[in-house]
């Protein structure tokens, strides 16, 4: 089984880093944004890097085209049987490709986010395979979600 893992930098690839002692039983590689905080990853596991989305920039219409074409090459050359996400923007694309390609795909929900959803999470509940919470609260925005306590 080969196992996708992608989040975006801070603290949604540090909830992610402690799903990798799990992910070490298989083959797995590592989809975050590149910046000064991801740039070791790859000294150490199999990573690819996105382009940094800030919805704010001017940049972003850009960097999200960039990273859409970006997250297709990824699955294709990868093609993983699992697709493990914590959010967030720039993970849209690579887990609507690898459903598309029959990955199953689970989403954890931001620990950060007790009472309200987040934009990504809202997106991809639609169609994941498994979606978790890390709060029961957010159980009247994701009814079909499982909670099983926090990553950390």
């Amino acid at each position: 089984m080969k196992i996708c893992l992608i989040s975006s930098s801070g603290g949604h690839l540090a909830q992610l880093k402690q799903l990798l002692p799990l992910a070490q039983e298989h083959e797995f590689f590592i989809v975050t944004e590149e910046n000064t905080s991801t740039a070791s990853l790859e000294k150490n596991f199999k990573t690819y890097y996105m382009n940094q989305q800030e919805r704010k920039n001017l940049s972003f219409i850009w960097d999200f085209a960039s990273n859409i074409l970006k997250s297709l090459s990824i699955v294709l050359k990868e093609k993983p049987d699992v697709i493990i996400s914590t959010g967030a923007g720039a993970v849209i694309p690579v887990c609507f490709f690898g459903k598309l390609l029959n990955a199953k795909v689970i989403f954890i929900e931001s620990f950060a986010k007790i009472n309200s959803p987040t934009i990504t999470g809202r997106i991809v509940y639609k169609f994941a395979d498994r979606f978790y919470i890390q709060w029961e609260e957010l159980k009247k925005y994701y009814p079909k979600a499982e909670y099983r306590g926090v990553i950390y």
